[in-house]
């Protein structure tokens, strides 16, 4: 028999950090000399990895170019966390459902956009490392929504498609779901809305963490 495996984004599912990315986005602009996104903009492409990120929101600039703001969008981030300004709070209710998804023997995963390091900062930062058993980032694989991140976790994990789920709050996530074909649950929490995760392959949206588990349920 197959485990079963949830699969949490990290960036608007489990934390809020839209603060530090717009913050961190701004800065990588301002010092190449370029206008700065509105925050809007920002927020649409959380979930996708930096270097996708910036050719989506400069689509006529140079491949070089968009290189050169993924590298400066890390080095400022990396000085924010330096200075202790970043803060990545769970959102309420989060810490509840990993417990309880894991005392009913749910193997759990992250696949997210965030660096390798910025997910062990947020995962030590808030006791959860211990929680997963499996993690994956863009530094690894490709953007979202390719599904390499999701079979590189059911493979760790000893879990197949119809027994995993992906938990995320973007098009992104939803899109990544299906292409790996395991069930997708969108959260109406973060950076996109309901609608939008639904039009994206959603099976189901949730409004509150405490929902998830009987979600889950459903999964042999």
């Amino acid at each position: 028999m197959s485990n079963r495996l949830a699969i949490f984004d990290c960036d608007g599912t489990l934390v809020d950090s839209q603060r530090n990315i717009c913050l961190a986005m701004e800065r990588a602009f301002e010092g190449a000399g370029l206008a700065p996104p509105p925050r809007e903009a920002t927020r649409r492409v959380v979930g996708l990895s930096l270097v996708e990120a910036m050719r989506t929101l400069l689509p006529d600039a140079e491949p070089e170019r968009h290189a050169v703001l993924a590298e400066d969008y890390k080095r400022a981030f990396t000085a924010m966390r330096s200075a202790g300004t970043v803060h990545e709070p769970l959102y309420e209710g989060i810490a509840d459902t990993i417990a309880t998804l894991d005392a009913a023997g749910w193997l759990l995963g992250v696949a997210t956009g965030k660096s390798d390091r910025g997910l062990k900062f947020v995962l030590e930062s808030h006791g959860l490392t211990d929680r997963f058993v499996t993690l994956h980032t863009a530094d690894r694989h490709p953007s979202k929504p390719h599904p390499a991140m999701l079979e590189a976790c059911m493979a760790d994990a000893g879990a197949a498609p119809d027994t995993s789920a992906m938990i995320g709050d973007t098009t992104f996530d939803m899109a990544m779901a299906r292409a790996a074909d395991i069930l997708a649950v969108g959260v109406a929490w973060g950076y996109h809305d309901a609608h939008e995760l639904k039009a994206a392959g959603a099976h189901i949206v949730i409004d509150d963490p405490a929902d998830l588990a009987a979600v889950l349920k459903e999964i042999p």
